[in-house]
């Protein structure tokens, strides 16, 4: 995903002003070593990535019920345990701590959570970072039956997010690329808007109550004239760029209200276990690779000519 090669190539400095993950990662250039993590601590290696784990606990420490043993879990990538649980502070799995481009991974018992449902282990895996990313934002924003404009909407915490909004009985406008329109839309997307049109032509002024961001970029702008007075916008991503401009009258005279949505209360997850369990959500898992051919999806992540996400499935 975004984050694991966001922080590979040390985008999160705050000295990189270059657009992440899917576009111009090679334009990043020059960072600082101490704020390179996405929670601006310095790197520290040897690291293994991977922020998206499931499978099965396979030996257990001290403190936890051996009788964990052999349960299906899948294990939230923000991970509060190692910061004591205080508010707004987290590792992220493959960051902070290792993480899932593992056959073995170790996480802590309280946030790896056993999970009922018939999805394969390759459907699972594309849950933990995605989903919980773009349940997080609606859940900040309080989407309900509203308008909600989600950007990036056939990427991973994109298409996420149109299923989690029409869930909650959202009105859904999708911008994609024209060739995965009707992907979006077999995803729930009432209105698709192509990426490459124009947004503010094809959004207009004042429709939307709500804007679920992860793209921001040069048409950052037009996000905001067509949120509504009062209206919410919720960001988890910069992919087309993190240097925006903004009308601070677009933002006082509208009464907007930002979210800036990394941190996750724990029913975030919690809810998104049962949102599994009981069929109110689908994976959206392109294709999977087996783990030594890791070069290759992520190659294949960058070109992105694919819906939802690409998994990677260690040996057994």
């Amino acid at each position: 995903n975004n984050t694991d090669i966001n922080t590979r190539v040390g985008w999160y400095s705050m000295n990189a002003a270059a657009a992440g993950g899917t576009r111009g990662v090679t334009e990043v250039g020059e960072v600082r070593a101490e704020d390179a993590s996405w929670s601006g601590a310095p790197m520290t290696f040897p690291r293994i990535q991977g922020a998206d784990c499931c499978g099965r606990i396979v030996a257990v420490g001290s403190g936890v019920a051996r009788s964990r043993i052999g349960e299906r879990v899948i294990v939230r990538p923000l991970l509060r345990s190692y910061v004591g649980y205080r508010p707004f502070e987290c590792w992220t799995l493959g960051s902070e701590c290792d993480g899932a481009f593992a056959q073995f991974v170790k996480a802590p018992a309280r946030e790896s959570y056993a999970v009922d449902c018939d999805w394969s282990d390759a459907e699972l895996a594309s849950v933990p970072c995605a989903f919980s990313t773009a349940e997080n934002m609606l859940h900040r924003a309080s989407v309900g039956a509203e308008r909600v404009l989600v950007t990036g909407a056939s990427g991973g915490v994109g298409s996420a997010a149109v299923q989690l909004a029409k869930r909650r009985g959202a009105f859904v406008v999708a911008v994609a690329g024209r060739s995965k329109a009707d992907a979006v839309r077999a995803l729930g997307a009432d209105e698709v808007v192509p990426a490459d049109a124009d947004l503010a032509d094809a959004v207009g002024e004042k429709t939307l109550d709500v804007v679920v961001d992860v793209v921001a970029g040069p048409s950052w702008p037009a996000l905001l004239e067509g949120l509504k007075v009062g209206g919410r916008y919720a960001v988890a991503g910069a992919i087309g760029g993190p240097s925006v401009q903004l009308d601070l009258r677009s933002l006082y005279l509208k009464d907007l209200t930002f979210f800036g949505c990394t941190f996750q209360e724990d029913a975030v997850f919690e809810n998104l276990i049962s949102y599994v369990e009981r069929g109110e959500i689908r994976a959206v898992a392109a294709r999977t690779f087996p783990l030594r051919e890791i070069a290759r999806a992520q190659a294949e992540f960058l070109a992105k000519d694919f819906v939802g996400k690409l998994v990677l499935v260690p040996p057994t």
